[in-house]
């Protein structure tokens, strides 16, 4: 859910910096953003997905598995609790959607925009894509 909300705001700073430098095939250019936001999202997930087998060991036990007419929830043991835990899923739902958005950021800097990779330049537009966003929330007896 998270990724797919950033997608969009992805591939809508992607389409106001082409239109401000003046890129050809601005569509083209937001169809790679968010192609390779998705791409590396998935692969993430797929990583994270790796990592959780190694933490929990591949194997659930008995507590894990239920039976398809019980009712209740799982119980995840195993160093999922806590602290820890808390820090694993946070860490298991966001890095994918950050370093999606990283991507799509040296994307948008090497092939859009032509500048240097700086963080000032990583980060560009954004305030004014969230501003225009704002904008068009307002109506005319808004003034």
């Amino acid at each position: 859910m998270i990724g797919g909300i950033v997608m969009i705001f992805v591939a809508l700073w992607i389409y106001q910096s082409a239109m401000r430098a003046k890129t050809t095939n601005v569509i083209m250019w937001v169809a790679i953003g968010a192609v390779a936001f998705f791409a590396v999202q998935v692969a993430f997930i797929d990583i994270n997905l790796y990592i959780l087998e190694a933490i929990r060991g591949g194997e659930g036990g008995s507590d894990y598995e239920r039976d398809l007419t019980s009712v209740g929830d799982r119980k995840n043991e195993g160093g999922f609790q806590g602290f820890g835990g808390v820090l694993l899923s946070v860490y298991l739902e966001l890095m994918p959607s950050i370093v999606g958005f990283l991507t799509a950021a040296l994307i948008r800097i090497k092939f859009i925009t032509h500048e240097a990779i700086t963080v000032g330049n990583l980060f560009g537009g954004l305030k004014e894509m969230f501003q225009s966003i704002k904008q068009s929330f307002k109506t005319s007896s808004d003034n």
